[in-house]
């Protein structure tokens, strides 16, 4: 959502109607929550259609979300937030909605995100900040109610898996696989499905990693929660470890696991009793979410016009030829990513 006061900048609109819809729906709002129209700037956009202002108020700084429909449903966030906050946890509140224009007034979070501050720490603040992470992670997978949460089923995991063949094999690198290669590719598909539905389900918040948390009071500020399911208890650890614009090694990442896996077993949360297979769990999940985000951020790049986030692609390959090398049931995959980007090993394509 937010980020650093150096993005501000004035809103342009494209489209003339829903600059007019816009201002409709702020003016009364400047009244009630003491608003101050003049000092609306941008404060970021994301991978997805909407936008974000932020704007002075009588109480401090707010954020409003743009979020033009048909392309966005500002309903989900609106019932996610809510679970959030009854949670306990620290989410965004929702001052004013109209869910039919997607036009959002929310409290603010602050302007640092946990991206920025890991990326330029020396060590001790990641770990405080981690620890945090973590902490909340374990709350949020035992208070978050997700009786009502769309179910991370079969038919959701495998049409993640399909963005990798289409639009990161196909359409990044031009390759058509031979049926051989499309069954090796199923195979493996087949195995990490199996493994993520075989899991305890809890809230999946399905983006639980540094650039979706803030440095807040309370510790962390969570955003981008829209997307939640009820799915495999394995995979918001996964995205908090392997992230996709920040890397750790694999230490840290055990290290983490561990302190994770003791507190969700104190808690009561249902994780493996043991933890070599709960960490096989943690890694086969971050597969399938990996080989998803190589596929979305080549989606990105062709359909979207947002070349930027390809420039991770190799973080990725790094991460899924770690796993696949060591798993005998899914080693088979190195060979599908050797086909486009020529010989891995362990070490290869790693980024910071």
């Amino acid at each position: 959502m937010p980020t650093d006061s150096d993005t501000a900048d004035r809103i342009t609109w494209t489209d003339p109607a829903r600059e007019a819809a816009f201002t409709a729906w702020l003016t009364p709002l400047i009244d009630r929550h003491g608003l101050e129209p003049d000092t609306l700037v941008a404060a970021s956009a994301d991978a997805s259609f909407r936008r974000y202002f932020r704007i002075q108020s009588r109480h401090g700084t707010l954020i409003i979300m743009d979020a033009p429909p048909p392309q966005e449903d500002v309903r989900p966030f609106v019932r996610v937030a809510s679970l959030i906050n009854q949670a306990g946890l620290n989410a965004p509140e929702v001052l004013a909605c109209d869910e039919h224009q997607g036009f959002l007034l929310l409290s603010d979070l602050g302007q640092q995100l946990y991206l920025h501050a890991l990326k330029a720490d020396d060590g001790s603040q990641s770990e405080r900040l981690m620890r945090d992470a973590i902490r909340a992670l374990v709350h949020w997978q035992g208070h978050v109610d997700a009786r009502d949460l769309p179910p991370y089923d079969e038919a959701l995991l495998r049409r993640e898996l399909a963005l990798f063949p289409e639009w990161c094999v196909q359409r990044e690198y031009g390759v058509v696989w031979t049926e051989a290669q499309q069954l090796r590719w199923q195979q493996v598909c087949d195995r990490l499905v199996a493994s993520a539905l075989a899991q305890p389900c809890v809230a999946v918040h399905r983006d639980w990693m540094p650039r979706n948390l803030m440095v807040a009071d309370p510790n962390p500020g969570i955003l981008d929660f829209q997307d939640a399911v009820r799915g495999p208890i394995s995979y918001d650890v996964a995205s908090l470890l392997r992230d996709a614009f920040i890397s750790w090694d694999e230490e840290r990442e055990l290290d983490w696991a561990v302190r994770y896996w003791e507190a969700a077993r104190k808690a009561g949360l249902p994780v493996d009793e043991d933890f070599g297979e709960f960490w096989r769990q943690v890694e086969w999940m971050g597969l399938q979410r990996h080989l998803k985000v190589l596929g979305i951020f080549c989606r990105l790049k062709h359909r979207d016009g947002k070349p930027a986030y390809s420039a991770d692609l190799p973080r990725f390959f790094n991460y899924a030829v770690r796993v696949a090398n060591r798993y005998r049931e899914i080693k088979p995959l190195i060979a599908l990513l050797e086909s486009l980007v020529g010989p891995l090993t362990t070490t290869a394509y790693s980024l910071k």
